[in-house]
């Protein structure tokens, strides 16, 4: 009776999970699909001012402070989490929505609005760029898509009628992954 009411406990989380998490499942293997498929999506930068005698330090323990009033001095109100650097590039992060990119030339800062498309924008997202509750939200998924997938084969291995396909599906995934990962 035990086991009945715990193989019933596990099927309903794993019901919920699964449930819940369904649509970002599926959008985010879309967007990467696509992404792998070539289609990358695009991010459009426009010119949208230029500040002379600055210059900004990814060193810098005050740089989103930094960023901010350069935006500041161009008049350009931005709210933002961080700053990421690339060089002599400075990006305000999330990336996945608006966004400015700061580009240091000599003693000056050329500054760039960056508006990504709906791929570009999942990409974003998908590679951890959103903002942090969204980043949050990620790292429950990856818990969660574990949980799913554990109590999936853990499910599936207890069932009689479907312990062996089980074992021969997860088994021949696993070959594969190893197989093509190594080439």
């Amino acid at each position: 009776m035990a086991a009945l009411i715990a193989r019933k406990m596990l099927v309903s989380v794993h019901l919920y999970l699964a449930s819940f998490f369904a649509p970002i499942i599926i959008i985010m293997a879309i967007s990467g699909g696509l992404y792998l498929f070539g289609v990358k999506g695009n991010t459009t930068y426009t010119d949208v001012g230029q500040v002379d005698g600055v210059t900004l330090s990814a060193k810098s323990p005050t740089l989103s402070d930094d960023v901010q009033a350069v935006l500041k001095s161009a008049g350009i109100d931005s709210r933002f989490e961080y700053v990421k650097d690339k060089g002599s590039s400075f990006y305000t992060r999330p990336t996945s929505r608006e966004h400015y990119l700061l580009q240091q030339q000599g003693d000056n800062i050329v500054i760039k609005r960056g508006e990504p498309d709906l791929q570009a924008a999942l990409m974003e997202l998908h590679k951890g760029h959103g903002p942090s509750l969204f980043k949050w939200l990620e790292k429950l998924f990856a818990i969660a898509l574990v949980l799913i997938m554990a109590s999936g084969l853990y499910l599936g291995l207890q069932s009689p009628m479907l312990k062996n396909k089980t074992l021969v599906l997860s088994g021949a995934g696993l070959a594969v992954f190893v197989l093509l990962g190594l080439l």
